[in-house]
């Protein structure tokens, strides 16, 4: 059935939507540029990227409804409904669905009694699967509105959604302190982080992502390897002595394809 005009922002909030996107607009030199931050500041106002949030972005950029739709719907950041304070994305990838991440995303949806995608009934915690957290080599990840919890068990996440439903601080693994959904969104929208200390917080890259770099720059004590860049001939990179961690693509190693003195076969018997 046909929809209705989206309802309007209230007068107030209007107008001061309409000064948060001024700013935002301004720091592109065209403006259907700012659409992405723009769904960010009306998903702040309302927790979710409403029928009247597109028509909003739309009026502002001088776009069609149908063109902010296509966005919207694109992005999975962006909540197409109302959903809860606190947004958990268990992922479920590849690695992290072998390390444990189904087996946390089944307990918890058990646990708090929703499916993929859905919200609890005190409208606290939403819950979703998500597809990679770029977060590998700390998985099983679980991220809350976009900080990540790493290392996770079907446990210490059943305690994580409880201490969020209760009220209670709850500390990222890294990056900066929790805040809600909604500022999280205005973060996301280009806004400071006025938390006290909150910018600071926020770090970089845990220590467990950086050890391929460090060995890489030969950086990783007398035991690292310096691989050659790609294109050098064989040989050109000098690898240190009890070298070590070879990338697969830049130094790729003989396997069982390859090695006759290794053929490919099954370790053990079918069912052992």
């Amino acid at each position: 059935m046909p929809q209705l005009p989206a309802p309007a922002y209230p007068a107030e909030v209007l107008t001061r939507l309409e000064a948060d996107a001024k700013e935002v607009i301004a720091r592109y030199p065209g403006s259907r540029s700012a659409l992405l931050p723009l769904l960010h500041l009306v998903q702040s106002e309302e927790g979710y990227v409403s029928r009247t949030g597109m028509a909003f972005c739309a009026d502002q950029l001088g776009l069609t409804t149908a063109e902010v739709t296509a966005v919207a719907t694109f992005y999975t950041m962006y909540r197409r409904r109302p959903s809860g304070e606190y947004q958990v994305g268990v992922c479920t990838n590849t690695l992290c669905a072998v390390m444990g991440g189904d087996a946390i995303f089944d307990r918890l949806k058990d646990h708090l009694g929703v499916g993929n995608d859905e919200t609890t009934e005190d409208g606290k915690v939403t819950l979703e699967h998500i597809e990679c957290n770029a977060a590998c080599d700390f998985a099983p990840v679980v991220m809350v509105n976009w900080e990540f919890f790493d290392n996770q068990t079907p446990e210490s996440a059943t305690r994580l959604v409880d201490d969020l439903i209760a009220g209670r601080t709850v500390e990222p693994t890294r990056g900066a302190p929790l805040c809600t959904y909604k500022e999280t969104a205005r973060i996301l929208a280009g806004f400071p982080d006025e938390r006290p200390g909150a910018v600071e917080a926020s770090g970089g890259a845990g220590a467990a992502s950086l050890v391929g770099l460090k060995l890489a720059k030969g950086e990783g004590g007398p035991h690292a390897r310096v691989v050659g860049q790609r294109g050098e001939a064989p040989g050109d990179a000098q690898p240190q002595k009890g070298a070590e961690h070879l990338s697969s693509h830049d130094a790729p190693q003989q396997t069982s394809a390859s090695d006759p003195e290794h053929p490919a076969g099954p370790a053990a018997e079918e069912g052992e």
